[in-house]
């Protein structure tokens, strides 16, 4: 998924830098991705807007996502 630079302002990218970032596992956290039918490749290989990770109401989610946010606001 290619994004615009205004899309990436609005959305961006949640990758493994960040999961690595809130000190999460990468077996735990491709299991939780499964569980919810989220396509874990594409997540390692594109990232996932952090929209739909907040979409799932998860607060261990919504905190990696708030890091690629916090990530573009402060540049």
């Amino acid at each position: 998924m290619t994004q615009s630079p205004n899309d990436r302002l609005r959305d961006p990218m949640v990758t493994m830098r960040h999961v690595r970032q809130a000190r999460m596992c990468r077996r735990g956290v491709k299991t939780w991705m499964e569980l919810r039918g989220l396509d874990w490749m594409d997540f390692v290989r594109r990232g996932i807007p952090a929209s739909a990770l907040e979409a799932t109401g998860d607060a261990i989610a919504i905190r990696v996502a708030a890091l690629a946010r916090a990530e573009v606001e402060n540049g």
